[in-house]
């Protein structure tokens, strides 16, 4: 039997091992699932009997090289730091690797030799980064083809929770790491290119720069500015492209309410806070305010942020309980992100009963035969439950098409690869069209550059 090694069994892993599972009697695998949590590992297996659990330390490296080398291609679902320890393992021993997570210089820094040794490591390929990808480079690749020149291109993607289970006034409940929700656009300004001109949005204006997105049978949505937009000019084959943002897609108002921490310097991740495991919520609040003998901190807070009483942003904090005298942090040394976080988590964590959504909207503006035309592509995939969740569902698939694809060498191209060429990208959306991941596209006005506008 063919030995597919999957490397984390956290909740992201649930469709790929499926999947995989699944395809196992008719392609001769054997899967092997490894965890630092032996329970975790055991309850994807399910007792499948082409199924093995296994404890993995990631940090044990001669245990983990023992269970690398006795595999024939490694699925990487761990921390994305981890990943090139793995990679590493995966080059000594001649196997193919797969990963969802960005390309990092460390890993990028292995391309040479693993194309030498005729090995794919495919990155980038769950849902953003993977299906973002994949689904721009078939429109784009298609316009070209056809004697286009593209102009013009968005891309935005957010996991949201489901209409049936939106019954907070942020409509908004975490679907992935809460962490990396609490520190969204930290550690420089966002860099994009908008009809030929540089533009930069530091991270304190960033939750006040919202672009709007309509998705039929959805409503409206708003979207906020990702770190980094330039590099995929490179990436895309879009040097020339005169307008290039890609952004993040929360309901409309999440995002003005949202600036409201920032402003305080709640998201702040870069001291801690003494005794900080003490803290009531209200005194945790009281820190980022100013001192005052008499005002509450309500009253300092609407004051200082300019928060008229019957604004719905007030509402929206009140909700969160943020004001509450009695609950404590309860975790020592906390940074005001931790701090923050451990807050919006008794909120904004999804109940068993409830399920996530993912949300993808692309928009390419192109010319072709001298008229400007404009594409809308959009995606809306919803969780089955708590198990088999919307981000796991588009994280997991693409990942497990292609670890498959590579081992039967369907997909051949050495090296450290992102899925942006045809070869990749046509057979694994082809693929995913069966588990109902698919775009609807339709046409509308260019809405670029217009020569009788002043200004840039």
């Amino acid at each position: 039997m063919r030995n597919i090694l999957i490397i984390g069994a956290g909740r992201s892993a649930t469709s790929l091992v499926q999947y995989i599972l699944n395809k196992s009697q008719e392609e001769d695998l054997l899967v092997t699932i490894g965890d630092i949590s032996i329970q975790n590992a055991r309850k994807l297996a399910a007792g499948h009997p082409n199924a093995e659990a296994t404890l993995i330390d990631i940090h044990n490296e001669q245990e983990r090289r023992e269970i690398v080398s006795d595999s024939d291609i490694v699925i990487s679902m761990l921390p994305a730091r981890y990943h090139i320890e793995v990679a590493r393992d995966c080059l000594e021993f001649g196997i193919h690797l797969v990963t969802a997570s960005y390309v990092s210089d460390e890993m990028q820094s292995l391309h040479r030799k693993a194309k030498a040794k005729g090995l794919v490591f495919m990155n980038e390929i769950g849902v953003d980064p993977g299906i973002d990808h994949m689904s721009a480079m078939q429109v784009i690749d298609r316009i070209r083809d056809n004697g286009g020149k593209m102009l013009m291109f968005e891309s935005f993607t957010g996991g949201l929770v489901a209409p049936e289970s939106d019954d907070n006034l942020w409509n908004y409940k975490f679907t992935w790491n809460p962490r990396n929700v609490v520190l969204a656009g930290q550690g420089g300004a966002a860099e994009f290119i908008q009809e030929g001109t540089y533009k930069y949005i530091p991270y304190h204006r960033l939750f006040r720069r919202t672009e709007f997105l309509q998705v039929e049978g959805y409503g409206r949505f708003e979207a906020y500015a990702n770190r980094n937009s330039l590099k995929y000019r490179d990436i895309y084959g879009l040097e020339d492209i005169l307008t290039l943002y890609r952004g993040t897609i929360r309901r409309v108002g999440f995002s003005k309410a949202w600036n409201i921490f920032v402003q305080l310097g709640m998201t702040d991740d870069s001291y801690m806070i003494p005794h900080s495991e003490d803290l009531s919520y209200r005194q945790f609040v009281n820190l980022f305010l100013p001192y005052s003998p008499t005002d509450s901190v309500e009253l300092k807070l609407r004051h200082n942020l300019k928060i008229d009483q019957d604004d719905l942003i007030w509402d929206k904090l009140v909700e969160l309980d943020i004001f509450n005298g009695e609950k404590t942090i309860g975790i020592k040394d906390a940074t005001p992100a931790q701090a923050l976080q451990k807050i919006l988590m008794e909120k904004w964590t999804l109940q068993e009963d409830e399920k996530d959504m993912i949300v993808m909207y692309h928009k390419f503006g192109y010319e072709l035969e001298g008229k400007k035309k404009q594409i809308d592509s959009n995606m809306v995939i919803k969780g089955e439950d708590q198990t088999y969740t919307a981000m796991a569902k588009t994280v997991g698939l693409p990942v497990a098409i292609a670890a498959l694809k590579i081992l039967n060498r369907e997909i051949t191209t050495p090296g450290v690869l992102r899925p942006i060429a045809k070869e990749i990208y046509d057979p694994i959306l082809k693929e995913l069209e069966d588990y109902g991941i698919t775009f609807n596209e339709h046409f509308t006005n260019y809405l670029g550059y217009n020569p009788d506008n002043v200004g840039g």
